[in-house]
């Protein structure tokens, strides 16, 4: 699944990490691809605890399996269940009655849902929220290719719900976490940018910068299953390519190295996991399925499946050997495993 822009694998190294779990624990069968053989997406993995039916306000599916049913909730009926959770929330909660049905439940589509969520948090005095409404909402529903906006929002969706415990459902994520938000207002402003609309774009950018904290180019191409968590102090400069399903902690900083010009920035792999506080910095390249400690400056290649750590960033087992993950570190969300071993310190 990938953003507006083109498809990302031209940063795949000759051995890219192949991103379809073996098991429920993340560990994955890692293979060698040919330059017209890359690896495919990964499948769509949410669970509702639904058996054999699924009911929804509208229809009934039947099913034969758990499987069968999370594909057809993942890729059709995502909006369902956010209007399923909100109705929940509202009967939990009655004062959010009114919030919740502005903000979810008197829309028709997802699309439209999120381009009045942004709109009004991105407004200001002098920028009318039904201004930006109507400019969100022509980007979002004109995009309907495979590579479309809403494609990467829905696998947004799910890569929060997966991988950060803090969240509730989906529709939690939609209302309350800035990193998703963040993330979906750089994709409009990034469609912006490669219509030449730069001004415009530019202008989103600093107004997520200002309301969400999080600073990212317009020009920067983002795939899609993407964990902005926490997101607050997050830097990605103009040339910077961040692959498919990564998760990135806050205050990351994917930056130039000084007034170097033209490709100047990081390209980050698919699966890839960024502590919180890192520098990476030039045009490097961050291999697929690698792993970065927190607090760690990265100025040089890393790796597909190792993990880099430290100021300046060191590979753990070593140059010459260092130690290959047998998981993919963003599904995983493991921060300190081998690290520990590495360095032997106290606290």
């Amino acid at each position: 699944m990938a953003t507006s822009t083109t498809p990302l694998h031209h940063h795949h190294s000759s051995n890219p990490l192949s991103l379809i779990p073996n098991n429920s624990n993340h560990s994955c069968g890692y293979s060698t691809f040919t330059n017209h053989q890359l690896p495919h997406p990964l499948p769509p993995t949410c669970k509702y605890q639904l058996h054999n039916t699924l009911h929804t306000p509208h229809h009934t599916v039947n099913v034969d399996d758990d499987d069968e049913v999370d594909h057809v909730v993942c890729e059709h009926n995502l909006w369902l269940k956010m209007l399923d959770e909100a109705r929940f929330d509202v009967t939990l909660e009655p004062i959010l009655s009114t919030y919740y049905h502005s903000s979810i439940l008197s829309h028709k589509s997802l699309e439209a849902a999120l381009a009045n969520h942004l709109a009004l948090k991105l407004s200001s005095a002098s920028l009318p929220s039904a201004t930006l409404f109507d400019l969100f909402k022509g980007i979002l529903e004109d995009d309907d290719d495979d590579d479309s906006i809403m494609n990467a929002v829905k696998g947004d969706l799910r890569a929060v719900k997966e991988r950060d415990p803090a969240c509730i459902s989906y529709v939690h994520c939609f209302l309350n976490f800035k990193g998703f938000l963040a993330c979906q207002a750089h994709r409009v402003a990034h469609k912006l940018w490669l219509q030449g609309r730069k001004v415009l774009a530019v202008m989103i950018q600093n107004r997520v910068s200002e309301v969400f904290g999080v600073d990212i180019h317009p020009g920067a191409k983002i795939g899609s299953g993407i964990l902005l968590d926490h997101a607050t102090g997050i830097v990605v400069g103009e040339t910077a390519v961040i692959g498919n399903d990564v998760s990135i902690l806050h205050s990351v900083t994917l930056g130039g190295t000084g007034k170097a010009t033209g490709d100047r920035h990081p390209k980050i792999g698919d699966g890839v996991l960024i502590g919180a506080g890192t520098c990476i910095l030039g045009n490097i390249k961050i291999g697929d399925g690698a792993k970065i400690g927190a607090g760690s400056v990265v100025i040089k290649d890393v790796p597909p499946r190792t993990t880099a750590v430290g100021n300046p960033a060191k590979l753990v087992g070593g140059k010459n050997n260092p130690i290959k993950l047998d998981k993919i570190p963003s599904f995983t969300m493991d921060h300190t495993s081998n690290i520990s071993e590495f360095y032997d310190y106290c606290v």
